[in-house]
């Protein structure tokens, strides 16, 4: 009887001393921490492959061409510490020789400046298929970011600069009618003045013939609002190509810039 009840005791001595001598062992760190409790590191962002510029040339839709376009999209993005990498504005021509801005961009996939993705190719960016166009690409208000990671100005701010330069039909492509969508091919900084509004015609005049279409820009809407279509790229044209005509019509003559590499 003794012996049993040695025995037993043993046992519970036994069991007391692992109990703690494991609460003196370090223990694991738990999934999804480090050392010290504190969380582990994910990834790093992606680098910045987008971006609308922060600020206008200034000179209207005369940005030099397609050359100087890209000069100002490079100058940006090397001052925001991504000069590395070859940048083009978003931008169409037309006439001979004419380019599609679609096709000046690189490949993708294409990161904004907080490293969330836009887009990750030219279809998806595009809607190419019926799918892709149902789903839409993720640009909008919230992503499409300056390339100091803030939000561009859209509908409800004052001022509103959605109006982002492009030349582009919807699906990127150039435009093939006799009508400017390009102030020049990005030269002119031409002004248009609005017509008047309500104006009666003299008395016993002839109808006034239509206006021939006077030069002007074919915009995007960076945050995807307003303008019927809600385009990113194509929504409307700007009323001239002077720096208070884009302005007036809801912009400021801001460009979309993507690294090509």
């Amino acid at each position: 009887m003794n012996k049993v009840r040695s025995a037993a005791i043993a046992a519970v001595a036994m069991a007391i001393l692992g109990t703690y001598l494991g609460a003196q062992q370090p223990q694991a760190p738990a999934p999804g921490q480090g050392q010290g409790g504190g969380g582990r590191q994910g990834p790093p962002p992606m680098p910045m492959s987008f971006f609308i510029t922060s600020v206008p040339k200034g000179d209207g839709a005369n940005y030099g061409g397609l050359a100087g376009a890209d000069a100002y999209c490079q100058a940006l993005a090397a001052a925001a510490g991504r000069g590395a990498s070859t940048w083009r504005a978003y931008l169409s021509t037309q006439g001979a020789g004419a380019v599609s801005a679609r096709d000046r961009i690189g490949t993708g996939p294409w990161y904004n400046a907080r490293g969330q993705l836009i887009a990750m190719n030219v279809a998806e960016l595009h809607g190419d298929t019926i799918e892709q166009a149902r789903l839409g690409n993720r640009l909008g208000k919230q992503l499409s970011r300056n390339e100091k990671q803030e939000l561009v100005n859209g509908v409800g701010d004052m001022p509103n600069q959605h109006d982002i330069l492009t030349g582009s039909q919807p699906d990127g492509r150039a435009y093939t009618d006799a009508a400017d969508h390009t102030c020049s091919n990005w030269t002119a900084n031409t002004h248009v003045e609005a017509p008047a509004r309500g104006a009666a015609p003299a008395a016993g005049a002839p109808p006034a013939a239509p206006p021939a279409p006077g030069p002007s820009a074919q915009l995007g809407h960076s945050d995807k609002q307003g303008g019927g279509n809600g385009s990113w790229n194509s929504t409307h044209g700007s009323r001239g190509c002077s720096q208070p005509n884009l302005v007036s019509t809801g912009g400021a003559g801001l460009l979309y810039c993507f690294a090509t590499n």
